[in-house]
């Protein structure tokens, strides 16, 4: 259903394009959730999970970058892996701020057993795209993605969600 907002065409067709893919992406999150609530995992935990598999033990605060957490997300999720014995924080000796979190042999375990299951999952519910609608999907979200992070800089953030540039 197309939006009933009374702007500007163009505004019209953004908002239109903006509902439909947070409605195509709550979807796919809803479904997957499922997949990894029966599993004990939050999608947080999980997008860590795989992270440390296939790019190997990291900084938390770059690990935070990679998965678009904010500082006290980061800790949050990998405090909860820890007590669930997935990963683990290795503090540098020379420079105790600098911690890496790495996988316990019962994450890598957990990881390499439910990723293919998770990945079969995805593959059903985007099953009905074909290949090129999938590369298609992919080089927009990304061109989308990498706009919206050039306006989010510093010094034109205020400016892209609409507000006003502080006073110096």
């Amino acid at each position: 259903m197309p939006t009933r907002y009374p702007g500007s065409e163009r505004e019209r067709r953004e908002l239109d394009a903006f509902i439909k893919l947070m409605r195509a992406a709550g979807s796919l999150d809803s479904a997957l959730g499922r997949y990894l609530h029966a599993h004990n995992l939050t999608s947080g935990q999980f997008g860590v999970l795989e992270t440390l598999h296939y790019l190997g033990p990291m900084h938390q605060k770059e690990l935070g970058k990679k998965l678009f957490f904010t500082d006290g997300c980061v800790t949050h999720v990998i405090d909860n892996l820890e007590k669930q014995d997935l990963v683990t924080r290795v503090r540098n000796p020379d420079d105790r701020r600098f911690i890496t979190v790495h996988l316990t042999p019962r994450g890598k375990t957990l990881i390499k057993k439910r990723f293919p299951e998770y990945l079969e999952s995805l593959s059903r519910l985007m099953g009905d795209l074909a290949d090129e609608e999938l590369d298609q999907l992919g080089e927009l979200a990304k061109k989308l993605g990498l706009a919206v992070q050039a306006r989010m800089q510093p010094e034109t953030a205020a400016a892209a969600v609409g507000a006003s540039a502080p006073a110096d």
